[in-house]
């Protein structure tokens, strides 16, 4: 379970969590929280499903959902940037994709970025999942998981 092991890692460095999730709706925020002891690590989150949720919460520019749409490596980053700076915490994870069954632009259906914020590093990883909408959307949250994951293994 990739949540239990980031949440000792995040607990045994005493550093603090945020999400802020679009295609998820609240799945990667639910795993951190099956973990017993999340409470102190895990500072909260956002499910920033509309784009004007992305702007008022996230801080997300308008300009940038204009130009780029909501699924972009721009936006994940700046959706992670925002849950960081709105939760004051140590590192954020942010995800937006579409999840499924037919594409709302004409990016294509599993397309997902995950992306990463901490005060010494920002990182964002690309995926084009193949599954059903659930499947999708488990995938991310594991995909943002293990971002997290490979990033605290690099601070040991």
């Amino acid at each position: 379970m990739l949540e239990k092991t980031v949440g000792e890692i995040l607990a045994r460095r005493r550093m603090t969590l945020a999400v802020a999730e679009s295609c998820t709706g609240g799945l990667l925020g639910s795993l951190v929280t099956d973990v017993p002891g999340s409470s102190a690590y895990f500072v909260g989150g956002v499910v920033s499903y509309a784009n004007e949720a992305k702007r008022r919460l996230l801080g997300v520019p308008d300009e940038m959902l204009r130009q780029q749409g909501a699924v972009s490596e721009d936006v994940a980053l700046a959706m992670a940037r925002g849950a960081r700076e709105l939760f004051q915490v140590d590192v954020a994870l942010a995800v937006t994709g579409i999840a499924g069954p037919a594409p709302e632009t004409s990016k294509p259906v599993g397309l997902v970025y995950v992306a990463l914020a901490a005060s010494d590093l920002e990182s964002c990883r690309e995926f084009r999942w193949t599954g059903d909408r659930i499947a999708n959307k488990r995938r991310s949250a594991e995909a943002a998981l293990q971002l997290l994951l490979d990033y605290l293994e690099r601070l040991l």
